[in-house]
């Protein structure tokens, strides 16, 4: 099966066209306008084990927030089209990523009910073009298409460069771990037979 999906997600704020291989090699090219946010998802990507091609036209005169959401909810829709039924996946995801002085843990369930849990707080508002608290906005945005269970914490940092990247790496990390093949499940790894 073809682990993959494309998805060009339009709205009067935002013009979206991802492409996604869940088993890729971190390939792909990042272009949102946003700095900051492009750095992010080359991380996504790298440490996620995915191809991601990502190009975004948005309204950032006002502002990344509707880029970045946007781009979240359209990198979900292509996770949960890529994984279609859920058959023979891990479900499961932990990450526990230092950079630094910062430390952030993720913990994924592929569980079909999206959910978001972020804790911690940042020391400043925004890193370079990026506001700080968008990076729980981005992924409550992938959580809630692909229908992610997502516990995100910041544990530790004093630089808030480090903690967003860090934040972002430990759900790439627990995302790899999660939609990875595991050749001892023969189905949908629940006991209702459905994800």
């Amino acid at each position: 099966m073809s682990r993959t999906a494309h998805i060009h997600r339009v709205t009067g704020e935002t013009d979206v066209s991802l492409s996604l291989a869940l088993d890729g090699t971190g390939g792909g090219e990042r272009d949102t306008g946003v700095g900051f946010f492009d750095h992010l998802l080359d991380a996504v990507a790298r440490h996620g084990g995915l191809d991601l091609d990502v190009r975004v036209q948005g309204d950032l005169e006002t502002g990344p927030h509707h880029t970045v959401e946007d781009t979240g909810l359209a990198l979900g829709q292509a996770l949960d089209e890529a994984l279609g039924d859920r058959s023979g996946i891990r479900r499961f995801g932990h990450a526990v990523v230092p950079m630094d002085e910062a430390r952030a843990s993720c913990a994924i369930d592929v569980s079909g009910r999206p959910f978001t849990a972020f804790e911690g707080s940042f020391p400043a508002e925004r890193v370079a073009d990026l506001d700080t608290d968008l990076a729980e906005e981005f992924l409550r945005a992938v959580a809630n298409t692909a229908k992610l269970t997502l516990h995100v914490s910041v544990d530790a940092g004093a630089n808030a460069h480090h903690m967003v990247e860090a934040s972002f790496k430990a759900f790439a990390r627990a995302l790899r771990e999660a939609v990875s093949e595991d050749p001892r499940v023969p189905g949908v790894p629940s006991t209702k037979g459905l994800l």
